[in-house]
């Protein structure tokens, strides 16, 4: 679906060069049409390329323009990362911002807008190595079991349960599980899930996850046509991803779990007890809808470190 014209102005409305105008319309779709990008990411790619071309309107005191642009020296990049960073923003955001930029210059060469290789010799920012943040197994458990505390209305607690249910006993991210229609709801042993960029995989679903949809869906009040979404608001309407993030923040308080107990720890959590339990990395890579098998080997490092953390804990030498 093709990203409206008024967002597409709205989103670079002080850049009225032609030609820039021309090529960021153009870009934009393509990110939508072409690369199928969420509106999420193509909201994100538009703040950063388009805080760039602020910086280049500051950096001249000209406003910037598509000429400019195939002018740039490394210097002036390396300007713009030097003013990204001192901004206070993490190392991860400017790798971002700089991947977005070399991404538009590299489609303004291939869409035929000129081209111009000085951003090839400027390094991305080394980004801190880290890894996945998985609840314990006791803490998953007590995440699952806990959530209806926090209500008092039922349905809203059968919602609540179907959805954290759901998001660590198939390992899906929130937006894909909010995305699922009613007509969509596993009847079977697996559900077909459409993740990012359009990719469609299928993962299994245990009788606990069909179970807690199903005591959801009797509970509900609100009708769900077929090509609804499956999770509901209080009012009827969609549910929101902030209301799921509410409700673990709260969970966080009652359990005494660490920050990182978020509703994307459940997928974490999902991909790393598997792995303790003997699990194929490929297979998880798959379930997990990763396009490279490195993203999925980061659980290897959060198992072995638990794994030493529990030697250190119970080893009679080891204090």
């Amino acid at each position: 679906m093709a990203v409206p014209a008024r967002r597409l102005n709205a989103a670079f409305s002080q850049f009225d060069d032609p030609a820039l105008a021309g090529a960021l319309e153009s870009w934009l779709g393509w990110l939508s049409d072409e690369r199928r990008c969420s509106a999420h990411t193509i909201a994100a790619y538009s703040r950063d390329l388009s805080a760039f071309l602020q910086f280049l309107t500051e950096h001249f005191g000209t406003p910037a323009t598509l000429a400019v642009l195939l002018t740039l020296r490394p210097a002036d990049f390396r300007a713009w990362l030097a003013r990204h960073a001192a901004g206070g923003r993490a190392r991860s955001s400017t790798a971002r911002a700089l991947s977005v930029v070399r991404g538009f210059f590299a489609w303004l060469e291939r869409d035929g807008h000129g081209e111009n290789h000085a951003i090839h010799a400027v390094r991305t920012p080394k980004v801190p190595h880290s890894v996945p943040k998985a609840l314990s197994l006791g803490e998953a458990r007590d995440t699952l079991e806990s959530i209806g505390d926090l209500s008092d209305v039922e349905w809203i607690v059968q919602r609540d349960t179907a959805m954290l249910t759901l998001l660590y006993g198939c390992g899906l991210r929130i937006a894909e599980a909010l995305s699922l229609t009613r007509r969509e709801v596993p009847t079977g042993d697996s559900l077909t899930v459409t993740g990012k960029g359009g990719k469609q995989r299928m993962v299994p679903v245990l009788p606990v996850v069909r179970e807690a949809i199903a005591a959801y869906l009797d509970a509900c009040p609100w009708p769900i046509a077929a090509d609804d979404p499956l999770f509901l608001g209080a009012r009827g309407g969609p549910l929101r991803a902030r209301i799921v993030q509410r409700q673990m923040q709260r969970l966080r308080g009652l359990l005494g779990l660490p920050e990182t107990a978020t509703p994307h720890a459940l997928r974490h959590s999902f991909a790393t007890h598997l792995l303790a339990m003997g699990g194929d990395l490929r297979a998880i890579q798959e379930l997990l809808g990763h396009a490279s098998l490195s993203t999925t080997q980061r659980y290897t490092e959060v198992d072995s470190g638990r794994l030493l953390e529990e030697y250190r804990a119970t080893h009679p030498r080891a204090r």
